[in-house]
């Protein structure tokens, strides 16, 4: 198997690399990077359904924005089954912990709206029972096209795949709240190739997913994130110079990191709609130190480019390890090169405490930082622990140059709007 650098040849750009120096690099509980502590009292947003990725509505250009002052978040959903006896245990009890585990198979995408940016009110399904083409409806990206409401939706329909679709539909506001209407035809717009971007049959526990179309601020086009893994036979990716990166005497043993092989994918689009789309060599690849590059997102911010995607411990390779939370990189073009936000990659991890409090973190172009509660510990040896499935407490970050500062907490879910659209 080539190297990650010889493997893409004379292409448009190079793929930056986070190597394993730069992740050596990263240092939980780090006030500067670590989110605050989340309280086990936290509140449910419903106690009917389980809540995780948080897409909120947007433009092009990355602004959260409002329609007739009605702030609206789309995210991924489940029901809830208090009362099924698959989730029951022996004593009769209901065991919310698998019921939040096995929420992946059955996500469907919903929508939420609110005067305040925060206090949601459930809105319902995006699309009806049938319309998407697979079982399961994964996260993406709702981009508000113009003043008269029309939305288009790219989501991951997954099972059976995993493909790249988009769906359009309007909103439609009253004094009252919002409504969601058509959301009826997905149009399917790319998959992995098995040449730039790993695909199922190359490797069982691929990842293609969490598309995210931009306009470009310098050439005013239209592309496309998501999150990747470097295509190549599971096992086959060779983990050399370049990806192992300035490491210390006695850091030159890879173990089995090869395994490791994620990447943050870009597309661009042949037509002004969005329908047509072309992929092109990843952005930003970890091969060598982490399988998952989820939920890639960009802010354009002094004239750089600050790319964003979260990650897992457990998803990390041999050697490396690091917080759940969001990893950043800074470039001063579109196409790179990359190098990693304070020096590491970590913007904004969970404290060792409580490792699995929060996750998809998303970096808004105000500063503020959105998630989803995992699992809060409710006593001292962490053995018991609080299901969220709600929104967590909004963060403020700064970003300085090639820094970050993590400078506020707001409340539950808060996701204000940086603009307003009224409606014709």
């Amino acid at each position: 198997m080539k190297t990650n650098t010889e493997k893409f040849g004379a292409t448009p750009h190079q793929p930056s690399l986070w190597t394993r120096a730069d992740a050596l690099k990263v240092r939980a509980d780090d006030p500067t990077t670590t989110q605050p502590l989340v309280s086990a009292d936290f509140p449910v947003l419903s106690d009917d359904v389980f809540i995780w990725d948080t897409m909120p509505l947007r433009d092009l250009d990355g602004n959260v924005t409002s329609v007739d002052g009605w702030s609206v978040i789309f995210t991924l959903t489940a029901d809830r089954h208090p009362n099924d006896p698959a989730y029951l245990d022996e004593d009769g009890n209901y065991d919310i912990l698998r019921d939040w585990n096995d929420r992946h198979g059955r996500a469907k995408m919903y929508y939420w709206f609110s005067r305040t940016g925060k206090n949601w009110e459930f809105g319902g399904r995006v699309m009806a029972e049938g319309v998407s083409p697979t079982a399961r409806e994964w996260a993406g990206t709702p981009i508000l096209l113009n003043d008269r409401g029309e939305v288009d939706l790219y989501y991951t329909a997954v099972t059976p795949g995993a493909t790249i679709v988009k769906v359009r539909g309007r909103v439609v506001t009253t004094e009252h709240g919002v409504s969601m209407v058509g959301f009826e035809k997905v149009k399917p717009l790319f998959e992995a190739d098995g040449k730039m971007y790993q695909t199922e049959a190359q490797n069982a526990f691929w990842g293609f997913r969490d598309p995210w179309p931009f306009r470009d601020p310098n050439d005013g086009k239209l592309y496309m994130l998501f999150e990747g893994n470097v295509a190549g036979e599971r096992g086959s990716h060779k983990v050399g110079e370049a990806e192992i990166g300035d490491v210390p005497p006695g850091y030159e043993d890879v173990g089995n990191s090869r395994f490791q092989t994620a990447c943050v994918g870009i597309a661009v689009a042949r037509d002004a709609d969005g329908d047509d789309w072309e992929m092109l060599p990843p952005l930003l690849t970890a091969v060598g130190v982490n399988d998952q590059t989820e939920r890639p997102h960009f802010v354009f911010q002094d004239g750089k480019y600050y790319l964003f995607t979260i990650s897992h411990t457990f998803t990390y390779a041999d050697g490396v390890t690091g917080p759940d939370g969001v990893y950043g990189f800074v470039a001063d073009s579109l196409f790179g090169p990359y190098v990693p936000l304070n020096g590491s990659g970590l913007v904004l991890g969970n404290p060792s405490s409580q490792p699995f409090q929060t996750y998809s973190h998303y970096v808004m172009p105000n500063g503020l930082v959105t998630s989803f509660i995992d699992s809060v510990p409710t006593d001292e040896t962490g053995t018991q622990v609080r299901v969220g499935g709600t929104e967590a407490p909004t963060v403020g970050m700064k970003i300085k140059g090639q820094q970050t500062f993590v400078v506020a907490e707001y409340d539950y879910g808060y996701i204000p709007p940086m603009l307003d659209v009224t409606l014709k």
